[in-house]
C-alpha cells in the first residue's frame, strides 16, 4: 500500500531521500531506453529481487506492492499481444511492474516526510516562475493519504453489505462509497481551512 513503511537500518534504508527518488527517476529511464527483450526484463527483475533482499523485507510486502497493480498489467499484456507479439508483451509488463516495485522500494524504505522534504528542497527554484513547493508537497502528502484511507472506506463498506446479506450489487457499493469519500474530503477541506492553509 502507498505510504507503508518498513523501518530498518540497511543501506536502502539510509540513503538519503532525495538520492532513491533520483536514482528511481534514472532506473525507469534506463529500463525504458535499454530493456528490449526477455533477457533484459529478467536481470531487472533480479536486481529488484536483490534490492529487496538488501533491505531486508520480505516477499509478502514486497509482493503486496505489485498486487494491486496486476490486473492492469494483464489488461495491458493482452492488448499487446493482439497488437504486437508476445515477446513485446512480456517487455511492457515487465518494465511496469519492475517500475512498480522499484517505486514501492522507495516507497517502504523511505519516510513519507523525509520524501516530501525532498521535493520540497527539489522543487526550490520553481519559486522563481510561481510555484509553491511546500503546496505541491502538501497535495502530494494528501493524495498518499487518500489512497489507504479511500481503500478502507471501499473495504469498510463492503464488510456493512455483506454483513446484512445484500446481494452484490455495483450501485450498492459505489454509492455509499461515494458519498463517504465525499464526507472525508468535506472535513479534510475544512480541517485544512481551519488551519490557514487556503490563506496568501
Amino acid at each position: 500500500m502507498i505510504g507503508l513503511y518498513c523501518p530498518g537500518d540497511s543501506l536502502p534504508h539510509r540513503m538519503p531521500a532525495g538520492v532513491k527518488l533520483a536514482l528511481l527517476l534514472v532506473a525507469i529511464l534506463v529500463m525504458t531506453v535499454f530493456v528490449r527483450g526477455p533477457l533484459g526484463v529478467l536481470i531487472a527483475v533480479a536486481l529488484v529481487a536483490g534490492l529487496f533482499a538488501l533491505a531486508r523485507i520480505s516477499w509478502r510486502v514486497a509482493f503486496a506492492q505489485v498486487r494491486p497493480v496486476l490486473w492492469m498489467t494483464a489488461i495491458i499484456g493482452a492488448f499487446q499481444l493482439l497488437t504486437t507479439s508476445p515477446g513485446r508483451a512480456l517487455v511492457v509488463c515487465g518494465v511496469l511492474l519492475v517500475s512498480v516495485a522499484l517505486a514501492a522500494l522507495v516507497t517502504v524504505t523511505t519516510r513519507v516526510t523525509a520524501m516530501l522534504d525532498a521535493l520540497t528542497r527539489a522543487l526550490g527554484p520553481l519559486r522563481r516562475v510561481g510555484v509553491n513547493p511546500e503546496r505541491v508537497s502538501l497535495l502530494l502528502a494528501l493524495a498518499i493519504r487518500c489512497v489507504p484511507l479511500l481503500a478502507q472506506i471501499v473495504h469498510d463498506v463492503g464488510e456493512a453489505r455483506r454483513a446484512r446479506g445484500v446481494s452484490w450489487s455495483a450501485t450498492a457499493l459505489v454509492t455509499p462509497v461515494l458519498v463517504r469519500a465525499l464526507r472525508t474530503a468535506d472535513a479534510m477541506g475544512e480541517a485544512l481551512a481551519a488551519r490557514g492553509v487556503d490563506d496568501d
